[in-house]
């Protein structure tokens, strides 16, 4: 292929002697490195009518690739190493049950009072991590895009002394995720000098609830209504890997693109026999 560099010297080849004609053969190779280490913990309680479970995760996933989409630098396959793709650094999950007490509420203990629970999970956690790539190939080496690996060795040139990265943190006020200004095409001949990903996205702030009612109609049957409500709060949820566009040649580089969905409410009846 033919390139123009920045003072105008064109190169009409990097494979010299042979011509550009010749085409590309690609080498495939089943390797691969990752680690993952984590501080778990969690506490289960039970007091009276209520039952929850608290759980907390510190951790830290890191690879070459976190899927067969992504390439690895075949002249070094420690460039690309980072947080996996799906790396989540704090989560933390509180689920829990609660029995009504209606029947001690209204004093009446019978199939109307008796019967009813709220429950619930909670999630507060680090988005996923922003992955960042070129689908050009500045590098040269014509890796790029063959279907399959659809993430390009390239990656742009990380310029950390031109300003604060400022990660947005509340994408509600604002759709751009990161400063975009700091991050430049890589130099030509070069795989740049960003890491693939080493900061996180918007952050995950999730209420499911869900509320029963169980009524015995014989002494081996019994009535369930159930009304759950996913995302009840109707938080706008900018998670995903996808979410935060980290490709530098992209018209919407470090923009987010998408949410998960809204508010889903369902509601159930079952009969146990």
């Amino acid at each position: 292929m033919a390139y123009t560099r920045a003072d105008g010297t064109i190169v009409n080849g990097t494979r010299s002697p042979y011509p550009n004609t010749i085409g590309t053969d690609a080498v495939y190779q089943n390797m691969g490195n990752a680690n993952y280490n984590s501080l778990q913990t969690s506490l289960k309680r039970t007091a009276g009518r209520l039952t929850f479970l608290a759980s907390y995760t510190y951790g830290k996933s890191m690879d070459w690739a976190s899927s067969i989409q992504e390439q690895v630098n075949l002249f070094d396959f420690r460039k690309e190493y980072a947080i996996s793709a799906f790396d989540l650094k704090h989560n933390f999950v509180f689920s829990y049950n609660y029995e009504l007490p209606f029947d001690k509420l209204f004093h009446a203990a019978n199939r109307v009072t008796r019967g009813w629970t709220i429950s619930g999970i909670t999630r507060f956690s680090t988005g996923l991590p922003v992955t960042f790539q070129s689908f050009g190939d500045n590098a040269l080496v014509q890796v790029q895009n063959n279907g399959v690996n659809s993430a390009s060795i390239d990656l742009p040139d990380y310029n950390p002394w031109l300003g604060s990265l400022n990660v947005n943190h509340d994408p509600r006020k604002s759709l751009l995720a990161f400063n975009t200004s700091l991050f430049t095409p890589n130099a030509l001949g070069t795989f740049g000098t960003s890491s693939r990903r080493f900061f996180y996205g918007p952050r995950i702030n999730n209420y499911d609830m869900a509320v029963r009612k169980i009524t015995a109609v014989t002494e081996s049957s019994s009535l369930e209504f159930r009304f759950e409500a996913f995302n009840a709060f109707n938080h706008a949820q900018f998670d995903g890997a996808s979410s935060v566009d980290g490709n530098r040649d992209s018209v919407t580089f470090g923009r987010i693109l998408k949410s998960q969905p809204g508010r889903v409410c369902q509601a159930a009846v079952k009969f146990s026999f």
